[in-house]
């Protein structure tokens, strides 16, 4: 049986520091909610088979509604969130762990995705894949582009720190869904889950496993505040006038005219 590729979007958090009056992955960019935006990404991939997402449980109608208007046809399963990121991720994992192996099995591929990283593009999602398939897991990584140093007080840094030591790690995660089952087992029993930061990856670190690294840009911006939105809409407005031809149109337009 051929082995499945399946996205999970995360869009049970409360988004507040967007400071929208609503959780930023449904906040409205040029009439379109980020969700969409993010679940496009995957819906367009044609290595994707299926989509399931964890939504928070006060706006499930309004992605089912959302699904229905987009034609997302590769969202199969739409599940409640939980209060905290990693009952929100386990319910999803718990929610396919209890489906039969025919529909999805320990050998299929999960890619979990923030629902508000609508930047992440094509080729990030087929590096992810690519890796995952090789090696049971993969993020995507970006190094450090710009100057880093320890911040010691709010106002206040006094060490440099190198750079090319750290890495910057960004949705997709991708696991071979047996090996996520399997973090998250080892977890329990360790009663690390709540304890640490509260991502996979980050209990993966504490398990004593590696991460693979596949690649990343710094486009695959993960939306946080309010200028992050504002950031967004500008990147849509960009890629709607490329894909128009606008941007070929202004490059040969003579000066003055």
């Amino acid at each position: 049986m051929a082995v499945m590729n399946a996205a999970l979007i995360l869009a049970g958090g409360t988004g507040t520091r967007v400071g929208a009056g609503r959780p930023k992955q449904f906040v409205e960019v040029l009439g379109k909610p980020v969700l969409a935006y993010t679940t496009e990404i995957f819906e367009q991939n044609s290595r994707i088979d299926a989509i399931e997402i964890v939504c928070h449980r006060e706006w499930i109608d309004y992605c089912k509604e959302m699904v229905e208007k987009y034609r997302f046809t590769k969202v199969r399963w739409i599940t409640e969130g939980g209060e905290t990121f990693q009952d929100s991720v386990m319910n999803g994992v718990n929610y396919l762990n209890n489906l039969p192996d025919d529909v999805f099995s320990p050998d299929d591929i999960l890619l979990i995705q923030y629902a508000a990283s609508p930047f992440t593009s094509e080729k990030i999602v087929d590096a992810v894949l690519d890796m995952t398939a090789e090696t049971g897991s993969a993020v995507t990584g970006t190094p450090c582009y710009q100057l880093m140093g320890s911040r010691d007080s709010v106002t206040v840094s006094e060490k440099w720190v190198d750079r090319d030591r750290y890495i910057q790690i960004a949705c997709p995660y991708g696991f071979r869904f047996s090996y996520l089952l399997d973090v998250y087992r080892r977890a329990g029993e360790a009663g690390l889950i709540g304890l640490i930061e509260p991502h996979t990856t980050s209990l993966m670190y504490a398990l004593g496993d590696k991460v693979n690294l596949a690649y990343g840009d710094q486009t695959n911006i993960k939306i946080t505040t309010k200028e992050d939105i504002e950031l967004f809409e500008l990147y849509v407005l960009g890629r709607k006038a490329k894909e128009s031809g606008c941007f070929r149109e202004e490059m040969q337009r003579p000066e003055g005219k």
